[in-house]
């Protein structure tokens, strides 16, 4: 085995790097393919005219359209993906993922409001923004002494759990409602947004900056999680402040599963099956778990929303239906390969 992949920092650098790259060519070839292709002899020119501003050419327009759909779909799974990581490391559960609290049930109640009555499209941005916040503070209330606990027993994070559970519940029973009374006109809309979809989703400063901030956070803390995951009785006695650590993660993945929520609505099975297959893949180091989630999270969803785009083209796909295609026979045979182990 050549010496690299003995030294944990060079195998670190060297995994990251290549998911980067593999990113890179996933935003590459979500530019250039589509109903109508964008050949590989026109993409340095149509790359200058973006460089400069101007898109003259349906080559530069094509890819500047299709660039701002893939930057929303990578900045969405990289969201959910590390909120994942962070919400399995919070309940010691790496079955959960960034919806399980309620917090997304939350967001639909506030964007299918807004569709209701029909607001524009920055109305149905806050509405939902402000569904998942609420709800994130309902559940901080609720739950706020097993949040702040010295200790990060099971026995708190099952209360957490059952508190977003039954939150989810009441929310989704408001989805409903809303659904039920929705004139036929308006229907599809919010069905869509609920399966979540990449259509028109405007590219934000926000979400990247929501993600940046989250990210910093987590590989600040990795080796704390590291300590947590290992000797979670003991973590507060190692040095580790366990009530800050939990409510940082709880504010981060809440934040940013209301920001991938309120950019793309409902996307199942990213925040679930991508940190579970890194974790399988990588092990379970938080220094190399976080970037390297964060990474494959964007890129996995880069792809599914191509395959979207372009199944059954001219007709799109909501990309909610690719990912939960995908997901769940990938995560079946995950649990299949763990069991045989």
């Amino acid at each position: 085995m050549h010496p690299i992949f003995h030294d944990p920092r060079q195998r670190s650098i060297l995994v990251v790097g290549a998911l980067a790259a593999l990113a890179i060519c996933s935003l590459g070839l979500s530019g250039m393919t589509g109903s109508v292709g964008v050949a590989p002899s026109e993409l340095p020119g149509a790359l200058s005219q973006l460089l400069h501003g101007r898109a003259d050419s349906m080559a530069a327009t094509l890819l500047e359209l299709r660039l701002s759909r893939a930057a929303v779909a990578f900045v969405t799974g990289a969201a959910l993906s590390l909120a994942g990581v962070m919400m399995q490391a919070l309940l010691r559960n790496p079955l959960a993922d960034p919806y399980v609290l309620g917090i997304s049930a939350g967001s639909s109640v506030g964007a299918l409001v807004a569709l209701l009555t029909m607001g524009a499209l920055w109305m149905v941005d806050a509405s939902a923004f402000a569904g998942a916040v609420a709800v994130s503070m309902m559940l901080y209330l609720l739950a706020r002494r097993d949040l702040a606990g010295g200790s990060a027993a099971a026995g708190g994070a099952s209360v957490l759990l059952l508190t977003g559970v039954i939150l989810s519940s009441a929310c989704m029973a408001m989805v409903t409602l809303l659904l039920s009374i929705a004139p036929e006109s308006r229907l599809r809309g919010m069905v869509f947004w609920m399966i979540g979809d990449l259509a028109g989703a405007p590219v934000r400063v926000l979400p990247w900056v929501v993600l940046g901030g989250a990210l910093l956070f987590a590989l600040r803390s990795a080796r704390s999680l590291n300590v947590l995951a290992l000797h979670a009785e003991a973590a507060a006695t190692l040095g580790v402040r366990v009530g800050a650590l939990r409510k940082g993660l709880f504010f981060c993945s809440g934040i940013l599963t209301a920001s991938a929520v309120t950019s793309a609505g409902s996307i199942g099975f990213v925040g679930l099956i991508v940190p579970h297959a890194c974790r399988f893949a990588i092990g379970p180091d938080h220094r190399l778990l976080v970037p390297v989630a964060t990474l494959a999270g964007g890129t996995f969803l880069v792809l599914a929303d191509i395959v979207a785009r372009t199944a059954l083209a001219p007709q799109q796909l909501p990309v909610g239906v690719v990912t939960a295609l995908v997901g769940a026979p990938f995560f079946l045979y995950q649990l299949h390969q763990l069991r045989r182990s």
